[in-house]
């Protein structure tokens, strides 16, 4: 009895605590069963943020509402999953969520977003929203706000159960939330729910939208000076990166509201890598380096990391160590090397170095803090606040509009460019004011030394015209009446256009007169212009033909490589000889001809032979030949009209009587040279 007895006790004890023990247990599946998401008085979007229940598996009976899943994990979406799977991770999970709505609402809705490369959303059993292939898996990109209507019908049962079938790939398993995290599903009235994503969709992208149309603003202005100034190959990098990054805007636009097959993805990692290729080649011709042999390593990697980082996420491959692989490259190029040149540039004063350190160090801040919190992320327990961080640096909230550092740092490329190519221009400006006032201090010296008049000689009928290609020209001539009556004669051309050669040409013309006062024999005189040109810095060069022309109708002529002149319409066989400036201590020859009573000696420039039309066909000297015995003025109008390559001048000198040359001058009018 007492044994008996003493046995009660312990069996009323075993009773009551399997009792305990038994209730506990219900009442955990009860609140399993219990957990609900409260939508009878929703008015406003509203975030499913509630505890689901998971399970790892596939099974089409899960999406069921009937289905019992008092026995599955209940799980806090703001905590990770993989806290909950900390083994072998699902491939597979399935979410459930009892709603609580009223029978009496229409119009309700989803909208779902960034959720899984492959997922399938059920209410009450009936499909709702799906994108990918779970089963067997196919990924699509998951960045699309979609938007679909719950059945009023289903709505009417006032309880919903939403089944979210969800693949999760080994690279999904990399971020620190994968599978469902609060935000990627929304529930609420239609209208409101669509008004609300489109103002998140503005809010989260209108930062990147102003980058980009910024960017393509630069890029076309690059586009612009480039085609004039083709030397700086920086602006056809600028014009080639953004113009990458504008390709990839109309998928990345789509995207926004479709989700599309993964193969957009190689397109998008080709065109990211092609964007990063020119923004270093960019960086490279501004600070005038050449692209050695191991940048051309670092750039190929960073490149193939992208294409990588691509093809792991269009598989859904991937593990921590390869996704931080296929980072690494483009982070030691971005992040280390580029704003390492940048300094040691901007220390050497080149101040567009400096410019550009400011884009490229917030470029390195993003990479930096985002590697900060990837490698924080795969701290177990440190997933959350791997995201807090992230959103603290990324996704700045500023009013309805979010910030992300990556496309400020865009923003702040555009504004530094804009500044670099703002103070080149005014550069330039200053520089071409610069350029116009030597001009017109050549135009004045030019005017100074050139005849403002054609001499008037007794015995000689004399007409000149000039016309040059630039607003300065390098032809050149004097006429110069001696004591005994004669006139000597040089005219010439200077190889080269604008400013050096009108420069040149003072030069010339100053030695010239020089030379005169000295000497009227045309070879002497050629003799000691070449003097003056030989060893002048740059190797200048210039053809003239000197000619002294007697009362009697005698001429000595000498040639340094210029044509030769016409008599009564009939080349005149000369000599030729090297230019002016060729070589020390030439020697001219001079031929001697006799210029009769009425005859006429042209002298043209180049500029006549060489005019070239549309078709690229040259006046040449047949034609030249023919409009020889022309006035000089017809003579010069005819090659502009034929197409002026040149700077063009002919001089006609005809041999008369005092009282014929008289009435020549009084009838004919004597043209200034043109000069500028």
């Amino acid at each position: 009895m007492q044994s008996g007895t003493g046995r009660r006790p312990r069996r009323r004890t075993l009773f009551v605590l399997v009792a305990v023990l038994a209730g506990v247990g219900c009442a955990f599946v009860g609140s399993a069963q219990g957990q609900s998401f409260d939508a009878t008085q929703i008015s406003a979007p509203a975030v499913l943020g509630a505890k689901w229940l998971v399970q790892a598996g596939d099974d089409p009976a899960f999406a069921q509402p009937g289905y019992d899943d008092s026995h599955w994990l209940l799980v806090d979406p703001y905590q990770s999953l993989k806290t909950y799977f900390p083994g072998a991770p699902p491939r597979v999970v399935w979410y459930r969520l009892h709603v609580k709505v009223s029978p009496d609402s229409t119009g309700l809705a989803l909208e779902e977003w960034s959720l899984s490369s492959a997922f399938e959303i059920y209410v009450n059993g009936e499909k709702l929203i799906a994108s990918g292939s779970v089963a067997p898996y196919r990924a699509s990109t998951f960045s699309a706000h979609l938007l679909a209507r719950i059945p009023d019908a289903v709505i009417r049962t006032g309880a919903l159960t939403v089944a979210m079938r969800v693949s999760i790939s080994s690279n999904d398993w990399v971020s620190p939330f994968p599978g469902y995290y609060p935000g990627n599903l929304m529930i609420g009235p239609a209208q409101p729910l669509h008004d609300s994503m489109w103002l998140s969709v503005i809010g989260q992208n209108a930062v990147e939208w102003f980058s980009e149309l910024s960017g393509l603003g630069l890029a076309a202005i690059a586009l612009a000076l480039y085609l004039v100034q083709r030397e700086y190959r920086e602006y056809l990098w600028i014009v080639l990166g953004f113009a990458c990054q504008a390709a990839t805007a109309p998928q990345a636009i789509y995207q926004l509201f479709h989700n599309l097959p993964v193969g957009w993805l190689y397109l998008r990692g080709c065109l990211l890598s092609g964007a990063l290729i020119f923004q270093v080649l960019m960086y490279l011709a501004f600070l005038q380096l050449p692209v050695r042999r191991w940048l051309q390593i670092f750039m190929a990697l960073a490149a193939a990391g992208i294409l990588w980082n691509e093809v792991q996420t269009a598989t859904g491959t991937g593990s921590p160590l390869s996704v931080l692989a296929s980072a690494t490259p483009e982070m030691a190029l971005m992040a280390s090397v580029i704003p390492a040149l940048l300094i040691v540039h901007w220390r050497r004063g080149n101040r567009e170095a400096g410019i550009l350190l400011v884009p490229a160090l917030a470029g390195s801040l993003f990479l930096y803090a985002d590697l900060a919190t990837f490698l924080i992320s795969l701290v177990p327990g440190l997933a959350a606040a791997s995201v807090r961080i992230g959103d603290t640096l990324f996704n700045l909230e500023m009013g309805p509009f979010r910030v992300n550092l990556q496309y400020l740092s865009g923003c702040l490329s555009v504004l530094a460019l804009g500044i670099i190519l703002v103070r080149r221009s005014t550069r330039i400006a200053q520089q071409q004011a610069q350029i116009d006032a030597e001009l017109a201090a050549a135009r004045e010296v030019q005017q100074i030394l050139l005849p403002e008049r054609t001499e008037t000689m007794p015995g000689f009928a004399i007409e000149s015209a000039y016309e040059p290609v630039r607003e300065i020209g390098g032809d050149f001539y004097q006429l110069m009446p001696q004591p005994d009556g004669s006139l000597l004669l040089v005219i010439g051309d200077v190889e080269g256009k604008g400013l050096p050669a009108a420069m040149l040409v003072s030069v010339l013309v100053g030695a010239i007169r020089g030379v005169a006062e000295y000497t009227s024999d045309p070879a002497e005189l050629l003799a000691n212009l070449n003097q003056r040109l030989v060893g002048r810095e740059g190797g200048s060069l210039a053809t003239a033909v000197a000619a002294r022309i007697s009362p009697d109708g005698a001429v000595v002529l000498a040639n340094a490589g210029h044509l030769a002149p016409y008599l009564d319409g009939r080349e005149l066989a000369v000599a030729g000889a090297l230019p002016l400036g060729a070589k020390a201590g030439t020697q001219y020859a001079t031929e001697h001809f006799h210029l009769a009573r009425g005859s006429r000696l042209l002298f043209v420039s180049d500029g006549v032979v060489e005019a070239r039309n549309g078709q690229g066909e040259l006046l040449g000297f047949e034609r030249s030949r023919s409009l020889s015995a022309q006035p000089v003025v017809r003579i010069v109008e005819a090659a502009k009209s034929f197409g002026q390559n040149d700077d063009i001048t002919a001089i006609a000198i005809t041999r008369c009587g005092a009282a014929e040359a008289s009435a020549w001058e009084s009838a004919t009018p004597v043209l200034d040279p043109l000069l500028s």
